[in-house]
C-alpha cells in the first residue's frame, strides 16, 4: 500500500447555485438558474402559482476548506419558499473551516421565505456562516437558522470546535437587523453556561420582516408561553429566539411557529420526509 503522499491537499467543495425569480401571467416562475459544483437546487411541482426551491448539496457535508454560496433573489409580485433536502453537517475539521455565504433579495411586492432545515455541528468541526438580505420596503421576509450541536438521540457530544454566524438584513438600503454570534473553543463548557445555551444542545433563531408583524406577536407570545423561547417586536420586524434540549423538541417549537408567520401555511414539505 502506497503511503499517503503530504503534498497532496484533500479534495474540497467550491460550489455556488443561483435562483431568480419572476412574475409571468400571477405565477411565480424561473427568471436566472444556475448551479455550479456541489451546489444543486430542484424545484418540485407547484399548482398555486407559489414557487418552492430545495437545496441540495451533494457532496453529503461540510468540512474545513469547503465554500458553498447561495444567492437567491425573488423578482417583484413573486412568492418564493427556499429550504433544504435534508439537515446540513459540518464534520470534524483537519484544517481551517467550512463557509457558507448566502444572499437573499426581495423586489416589490416579493414574499421570500427561507427555511433550512438545521445546521448539524459536530464534534470539532467548523463552520463561518453568513447571511446578507435585502428587502424592499413592500417585502415579506421570514428567515430561519437553526443549530443542532450533535444529535442527542445518537449519544454524540460536541466537546471543541467554532461556530460563526453573521447575519446583515437591510431594508430599502437601511440596516434593520444585525447580529453576530460565534461560539468557539470549548464548547462542551461554553453551552453548559445559563447564559448560553444552559445544557441545551440545539437553537434557533427566527425573523419576520413584513406588515403582520404588530398582529403576530400577541399569538406567537401565547404559542411560545412555557417554552424556552423569547420573541421581540419593533418597527415591523419580529425576532424569535428558541433553545430545546435536543432536535426533536426544537422541531416540535418550531414547526407551528413557522405555520404561525406563514398564515397557516405548513412547514415545508421536505421537513416531514
Amino acid at each position: 500500500m502506497l503511503a499517503p503522499n503530504p503534498d497532496i491537499l484533500p479534495q474540497r467543495t467550491k460550489a455556488a447555485a443561483r435562483l431568480v425569480t419572476k412574475s409571468v401571467a400571477g405565477k411565480t416562475r424561473l427568471d436566472v438558474f444556475y448551479q455550479e459544483s456541489a451546489a444543486k437546487i430542484r424545484i418540485p411541482e407547484s399548482y398555486d402559482g407559489r414557487m418552492e426551491a430545495v437545496l441540495i448539496n451533494t457532496s453529503g457535508g461540510l468540512t474545513g476548506g469547503d465554500r458553498i454560496a447561495w444567492q437567491i433573489e425573488a423578482g417583484e409580485n413573486t412568492n418564493v419558499t427556499v429550504t433544504t433536502q435534508a439537515c446540513e453537517r459540518v464534520y470534524k475539521s483537519s484544517g481551517g473551516h467550512a463557509e457558507v455565504n448566502t444572499v437573499l433579495k426581495a423586489a416589490a411586492h416579493s414574499t421570500l421565505h427561507w427555511l433550512p432545515q438545521e445546521t448539524i455541528l459536530f464534534d470539532q468541526g467548523a463552520l463561518r456562516r453568513t447571511l446578507d438580505v435585502e428587502l424592499d420596503a413592500s417585502a415579506e421576509f421570514i428567515g430561519l437558522e437553526a443549530v443542532l450541536m450533535g444529535r442527542k438521540a445518537m449519544g454524540e457530544i460536541v466537546e471543541t470546535g467554532l461556530f460563526r454566524d453573521r447575519w446583515r438584513i437591510r431594508k430599502d438600503g437601511r440596516l434593520i437587523h444585525a447580529e453576530d454570534v460565534c461560539l468557539s473553543g470549548d464548547l462542551k463548557a461554553l453551552v453548559a453556561k445559563s447564559p448560553v445555551l444552559g445544557g441545551n444542545q440545539a437553537f434557533a433563531t427566527l425573523v419576520y420582516c413584513g406588515p403582520r408583524a404588530e398582529a403576530l406577536l400577541p399569538k406567537l407570545r401565547a404559542f411560545l408561553d412555557g417554552h424556552s423561547a423569547g420573541v421581540s417586536h419593533w418597527n415591523g420586524k419580529l425576532v424569535i429566539r428558541l433553545v430545546a434540549p435536543e432536535g426533536y423538541d426544537l422541531r416540535k417549537i418550531l414547526m407551528p411557529a413557522i405555520s404561525l408567520l406563514r398564515n397557516g401555511q405548513p412547514a415545508p414539505k421536505v421537513w416531514n420526509l
